[in-house]
């Protein structure tokens, strides 16, 4: 159960929803849960939650001027330039705080092939969640 639950909130957190799966990490790690699984679990369900984005991003005109939609024009610009600028690779820093995110729906709309998108955004929020555990599992165990 405590897998599946670091799995979804880091599947939350990865999409529009205010969620900090940072804070489920650090109770898994705090009530004995396997490091290597927390992170698997995390970085996996973040990565999904990221191809919600990607997926809103692909249909971007047929949602943008929806009230509902997550991205507003100056955002969204503001990922376009940076994409332009850094390309694909700037995928390995979707796990950033609300830059992430839009730089996933960018990703979509640019029509980024989802193999590549898939691989560097599970290496940059892996590695991310992966620093954090060992970060914090260290703080718990002294």
């Amino acid at each position: 159960m405590l897998y599946l639950t670091m799995f979804a909130s880091a599947f939350l957190a990865a999409t529009f929803l205010p969620f900090a799966s940072e804070l489920t990490l650090a109770a898994g790690l705090a009530t004995g849960g396997s490091v290597p699984w927390l992170v698997a679990s995390a970085t996996l369900g973040n990565t999904l939650g990221a191809v919600v984005n990607w997926g809103l991003g692909r249909f971007i005109e047929h949602f943008r001027d929806r009230k509902w939609f997550p991205v507003d024009a100056k955002r969204l610009e503001q990922g376009q330039a940076w994409f332009r600028r850094y390309g694909a690779w700037s995928l390995l820093f979707a796990w950033v705080p609300v830059i992430g995110d839009a730089l996933t729906v960018v990703a979509g709309a640019m029509r980024i092939h989802i193999v590549p998108f898939l691989l560097l955004v599970a290496l940059g929020k892996g590695t991310r969640y992966a620093v954090l555990a060992f970060a914090v599992d260290g703080a718990v165990t002294q």
